[in-house]
């Protein structure tokens, strides 16, 4: 199948990153109302909508996607309307997470009520940086093109930070806290702990390859990390800062470590970490140049992340 014969419904933000990476924009006719990068993607149809919103306090989220799973319910609702207009001859889905995205369930449903069409349904389960690059390969044997070169290209990125951190590491590696979620408090899992070894942390919590964790508010207190990177499932610079926050108001906040030394980080966890595609080799870079701004300086800083220092942290409030 040549590329112009491609007809592409992508249902992840991850996955459209992959196909964007590949070359096969212009092939992509459909995708999830959460994709949104590349910029060139956003007039593609819109094939899935929420069935909760998103404006909610992270507490109000999660009791919303549990309620939602308890009754047996999607959190997302697919377009099967639009499907059947685009008539695609590949969806991209998932099956690691039925909060992230659409199930691969609710898309093997879907398709089956197709008329015009019988999509081939890629599905991508990442759980280590391994599997993603694995994805792009699999993304790409299955579209009928190349990814040597780009999974190459981000593998070597990931190797140079890798290197120079091993330069510098300390005797002690420090304790690194990513919150991916705070209320309820849950630190970053899969990806994350591997990449934080990566450029020379040491995770507080949470096992590669392993789903995030939950931790007790007692619990990271006690652990009194040296550094803590806010990285919270779906939200932007703006809507973390304003979660980081409200964890600041506690008032055993200040007596933690990585706050006295100003080593406490927002970032853009949506776009860059959450996503288990091509930017998995940006926020690797994001972290060095987190922990080691001497030596790494990237320039995501003001974009991708940002430093929430003491003297700060009640102005923002």
């Amino acid at each position: 199948m040549t590329n112009s014969q491609l007809k592409i419904v992508s249902l992840i933000p991850s996955a459209t990153e992959i196909v964007a990476a590949l070359g096969l924009t212009d092939s992509l006719l459909g995708r999830s109302h959460e994709c949104d990068y590349p910029p060139e993607i956003q007039e593609r149809a819109v094939c899935t909508q929420a069935r909760l919103d998103s404006n909610q306090s992270s507490a109000d989220i999660d009791n919303s996607v549990n309620d939602l799973l308890k009754s047996a319910l999607s959190i997302y609702d697919i377009k099967i309307d639009v499907l059947e207009q685009l008539q695609p001859t590949h969806i991209l889905t998932q099956d690691q997470c039925d909060v992230c995205a659409v199930s691969l369930a609710d898309v093997e449903k879907a398709v089956a009520e197709l008329t015009h069409s019988q999509p081939k349904i890629i599905s991508l389960q990442p759980d280590k940086l391994s599997d993603v690059w694995a994805d792009i390969e699999r993304v790409a044997d299955a579209l009928g093109t190349q990814s040597l070169r780009l999974v190459e290209d981000l593998q070597a990125r990931v190797t140079i930070c890798e290197q120079k951190t091993q330069a510098l590491m300390e005797a002690t590696q420090p304790t690194v806290a990513c919150i991916e979620w705070t209320d309820p408090l849950m630190l970053a899992g899969n990806w994350i702990p591997e990449m934080v070894t990566i450029v020379g942390g040491q995770p507080l919590a949470g096992v590669a390859g392993q789903p995030a964790p939950k931790m007790e508010w007692e619990s990271l207190l006690a652990a009194d990390p040296a550094a803590i990177v806010f990285m919270p499932c779906g939200f932007d610079l703006n809507r973390t800062r304003q979660e980081a926050m409200l964890l600041a108001q506690r008032p055993e906040w200040q007596n933690l470590h990585a706050v006295k030394t100003g080593r406490v980080y927002i970032t853009d966890g949506n776009s860059y970490f959450n996503r288990p595609g091509p930017r998995l080799a940006d926020s690797v870079e994001i972290l060095a140049e987190i922990l080691h701004p001497e030596v790494f300086q990237y320039g995501y800083e003001g974009t991708a992340w940002e430093r929430i220092s003491p003297e700060t942290q009640s102005r923002l409030v």
